[in-house]
C-alpha cells in the first residue's frame, strides 16, 4: 500500500484506504474516493493532484492524497 499522492501518472489503482480525520474522510468519501474504488493521477498542478475518479476529474491538494492510500 502507498499513499495516491506518490503513484505514478496515467497508472489505474484501486483505493484501499481513506485516512484523516472523521470530517476528512467524509469530504473524502463525497469526492467519490471509496474503498475498492479506481482512481488515475491524470496530472500535478501547484501542489494539487489531479485525479479521474468515478468518471469525474477531480482536483485535491497534495496533502488530501497522502491520506488515500492505493
Amino acid at each position: 500500500m502507498m499513499p495516491l499522492a506518490v503513484a505514478a501518472l496515467e497508472e489505474e489503482n484501486i483505493v484501499r484506504r481513506v485516512g484523516g480525520s472523521q470530517e476528512v474522510k467524509k469530504h473524502l468519501e463525497n469526492l467519490g474516493f471509496v474503498v475498492g474504488t479506481p482512481v488515475r493521477i491524470v496530472n500535478r498542478l501547484g501542489g494539487n493532484v489531479i485525479v479521474n475518479v468515478k468518471n469525474s476529474r477531480v482536483a485535491v491538494s497534495e496533502e488530501m492524497a497522502l491520506k488515500i492510500m492505493i
